[in-house]
C-alpha cells in the first residue's frame, strides 16, 4: 500500500489541493456502481455537525502533529484497502455472473440440440417402418 504512503506528503507540499478516489463499489452480486471518494482533505468533524462553531477542544498525548503522522497515513491505506476489496469482490461477482450465464446457456443448448437429434431420430425410424411396411403390402398383394 505505497499509493497511501505517497499521497500525504505530497498534499501536505501543497502539490494539489484535493484527492479523490474512484473506484468501483460492491452492491450486491449483481450491482455494483461508481463511487466517488474524497481522500484528501479529510471533511472535518464541525462540517458534519449543525452546530458549525462548536468546537470541542481535547489535550492530546502524544501531540495533535505526532497522532496526524501516524493516523493519516493509515487512514488512507484503509480506505484504499477497502476499495480494492471493494473492486476486486465486484469483479468475483461478474465472473460468477458471467459462468452462470453461460452455463444456462450450455444447458440450454444441450436441450434444444437433444431434442432436434430425437426428432431426427424418430423421422428416420418412421421412415425406416413405412419402407418395410410398404414393402410387406407389396410382397402380399
Amino acid at each position: 500500500m505505497r499509493i497511501g504512503e505517497d499521497v500525504v506528503p505530497s498534499f501536505i507540499a501543497e502539490e494539489y489541493d484535493e484527492l479523490y478516489m474512484i473506484y468501483s463499489e460492491f452492491r450486491t452480486v449483481a450491482i455494483q456502481r461508481p463511487a466517488i471518494v474524497r481522500l484528501l482533505p479529510i471533511p472535518s468533524v464541525d462540517a458534519e455537525t449543525d452546530e458549525p462553531d462548536k468546537r470541542l477542544d481535547y489535550i492530546y498525548e502524544p501531540s495533535e502533529e505526532a497522532l496526524l503522522d501516524q493516523l493519516l497515513p493509515m487512514y488512507i491505506r484503509v480506505l484504499i484497502y477497502r476499495a480494492l476489496l471493494e473492486t476486486g469482490a465486484g469483479e468475483n461477482a461478474a465472473r460468477m455472473m458471467a459462468m452462470d450465464n453461460a452455463t444456462n446457456n450450455c444447458d440450454d443448448l444441450v436441450n434444444s440440440l437433444t431434442l432436434t437429434f430425437n426428432k431426427t431420430r424418430q423421422a428416420a425410424i418412421t421412415k425406416e417402418l413405412m419402407d418395410i411396411v410398404g414393402g410387406a403390402e407389396a410382397l402380399s398383394g
